[in-house]
């Protein structure tokens, strides 16, 4: 068990941790939650002895063991990704040492009541348990599994982890703490620097994780899947809720509603006690009942209400112009980057309205196709066209760190800003939870999450009508996440978002190309609908698992599904719907082009035509989708 106790730190005027305390049970799963700056990776180095609270300690067993996974780590250089990975297991031989040292110490001595051996008996036996955790694991096997489940290739075990980014560097500063199996294991915002399908490995390698986890992360549904018991921080002060994120969102809902009523109660009933009060001090004959009435209201334990922040963005995207039917056209495009071939001869159209989600494994070319796309990067061969009266806006992966650090944020605002917007850059601002003096300060002493806030805010200063993401939310709070996501729902242009936040992309876009072996593969439906459709294609694809429910309901051995199997089966008849539904808004548009006079006359009418082809084609596949999904459910 680890326990915090009276945990108090201050950065000048403002108190961060304000006496907290609480404890951390073997094999507990903990999500630390809370606005950014409310004080988590401090928090997180304070449990890892990385700092020293200015009052309070932290106390857990002498030979336990401690893995902290944070944003600033940096591994040496000049090893291969396999030697540096090996490293993990230097606590095995250090174990094996230590315990080599009590045995001798123990055949010595004598002093079998001491408090002095006592304890090194159970130094003993905490390392003789950890060390069995480590011990009789084929270290290499394991290594090369954790390795590949973060989304290495047997190819980059030999490579030199000076080769790779800072990203894929934590992965692998990941895959050694995972290797060394502490018994507290701190992740600060695991997944910023991992795609979807890492996500969802480390989510079940965590699930099955045999010692306690405590986790910051702004991903909502890892959080679910991860966690079952949640600690907010709030304004200095702690809530402990035995629940994960979101069934936490709804107990601390219920819990203000429930102090705010009955703080209603008692300030009725205080404030007829002080009326009574008053008018019996009046009267002589009274004074005495009134002082005996002052001490009972005196003696009330009030009901305070804690401060809770509330303050978000006002994120509200200009009225889009109107662009041509086609946004974006990719011809038969491949990128290589010296001899390594990321993209290989591929196509993409993105028409007005889409919303489209780039998901994928890193590394794949989902961000240099969105670079080519807004003319950020050139590719190798094939082409991307730009369609008719198309504003491009565009937020980079790195868009927040490569903001001018030596200017001010209004300075940044104007550097961004036509004329016509400059008498409304201090509103926008305002906006974006940057008022007054904030405004005037250097970027450089703003926090990742605010130069997140101020990147988009530059966003906003021009129309556009495709809006190109990437990686939008990796600073971004949960509130402020949440905030994007209505504003992004709202936008009327077209939208093609990066990212492998599941929840985010839940329901936000309508077509998911993934990346995958320099192919791009494209699916009608959002996150959920590609996840289920990767999941199922597993295990032996949508189509099998539907049309034996149907074979089997038209024989009269209709198969009951479990839950599961009818959470995607619904899933997948809500997807075809709107499929059906888009498809044939198209055609409609498309015969009311073919009905005109002059329509076979025009150069594209050939053109035009193979699409309604095509189109006719998707929607009997669609609506063939549909009614095996009804079948299914029966």
């Amino acid at each position: 068990m680890l326990t915090a106790a009276n945990i108090f730190i201050k950065y000048g005027d403002r108190t961060l941790l304000d006496h907290i305390n609480f404890t951390i049970g073997d094999k507990e799963r903990i999500g630390l939650v809370g606005r950014n700056g409310a004080g988590k990776s401090t928090l997180l180095k304070v449990i890892a002895g990385n700092i020293r609270p200015d009052e309070g300690n932290i106390q857990r067993p002498t030979a336990s063991t401690l893995g902290f996974l944070h944003q600033e780590m940096s591994i040496p250089k000049g090893k291969t990704v396999m030697d540096e990975t090996m490293t993990a297991f230097d606590e095995t031989k250090r174990i094996e040492k230590r315990l080599a040292e009590i045995h001798l110490e123990l055949a010595t001595r004598t002093d079998y009541e001491s408090d002095a051996y006592m304890d090194l008996l159970n130094e003993m036996s905490d390392l003789d348990h950890h060390y069995h955790m480590l011990d009789g694991v084929n270290t290499q096997a394991e290594a090369e599994k954790i390795l590949k489940g973060l989304g290495f290739k047997q190819t980059d075990f030999v490579r030199l982890t000076d080769e790779f980014s800072g990203g894929w560097q934590m992965r692998i500063e990941l895959a050694k703490m995972l290797l060394q199996r502490p018994d507290f294991l701190l992740l600060d915002e695991p997944t910023n620097h991992l795609d979807i399908e890492s996500i969802l490995w480390l989510e079940e390698f965590l699930q099955s994780y045999e010692a306690s986890v405590i986790v910051i992360s702004h991903d909502k549904t890892f959080l679910d899947n991860v966690t079952k018991r949640t600690i907010e921080i709030e304004l200095g002060k702690i809530y402990e809720y035995k629940a994960n994120y979101s069934r936490y969102v709804e107990l601390r809902t219920e819990r203000r509603e429930k102090m705010t009523a009955a703080a209603n109660n008692q300030q009725k009933v205080i404030d007829q006690m002080e009326k009574t009060i008053n008018r019996f001090m009046a009267k002589a004959t009274k004074t005495t009942l009134a002082q005996s009435m002052q001490k009972k209201l005196d003696k009330i334990d009030r009901i305070e209400i804690e401060d809770v922040d509330t303050s978000t963005m006002n994120i509200r995207f200009p009225e889009p112009p109107r662009s041509g039917v086609i946004v974006a056209e990719v011809k038969d495009l491949s990128k290589s980057y010296g001899s390594l071939n990321v993209l290989n001869h591929v196509d993409l159209t993105i028409e007005r309205g889409q919303r489209i989600a780039f998901v994928g494994q890193n590394g794949m070319g989902k961000t240099t196709l969105a670079k080519m796309i807004v003319n950020h990067l050139q590719p190798t061969s094939g082409e991307v066209k730009i369609g008719h009266n198309v504003h491009i806006g565009y937020y980079a992966q790195n868009q927040a760190e490569a903001l001018d650090p030596k200017i001010t944020l209004l300075e940044t605002m104007e550097n961004h800003s036509p004329p016509e917007m400059r008498t409304k850059l201090r509103n926008i601002l305002g906006s974006f939870l940057f008022s007054g003096e904030d405004q005037d300060k250097k970027v450089s002493v703003l926090s990742g999450g605010e130069r997140a806030r101020l990147a988009m805010a530059c966003l906003l200063l021009r129309p556009i009508n495709l809006l190109v993401l990437d990686e939008p939310t990796n600073h971004l709070d949960m509130l402020s996440k949440e905030v994007l996501k209505l504003a992004l729902m709202d936008f009327k242009g077209t939208l093609l978002v990066v990212s492998h936040d599941r929840d985010f992309l839940s329901e936000m876009a309508d077509i998911t190309v993934e990346f995958r072996d320099k192919k791009l593969y494209t699916y009608l439906g959002d996150i959920n609908y590609f996840l289920e459709k990767r999941k199922l294609d597993n295990m032996r694809d949508v189509e099998l698992a539907t049309k034996a429910a149907a074979t089997a309901s038209t024989n009269g051995h209709h198969k009951e599904l479990d839950r599961e199997e009818r959470k995607i089966v619904q899933r997948n008849l809500s997807n075809a719907e709107k499929k059906v539904e888009q498809l044939e808004a198209k055609i409609s548009d498309i015969e009311s082009q073919m009905a005109l006079p002059d329509f076979y006359t025009k150069p594209n009418s050939q053109k035009v035509m193979d699409e309604y082809a095509k189109m006719k084609g998707e929607l009997e596949a669609a609506m063939t989708e549909w009614m095996e999904a009804q079948e299914a459910l029966g």
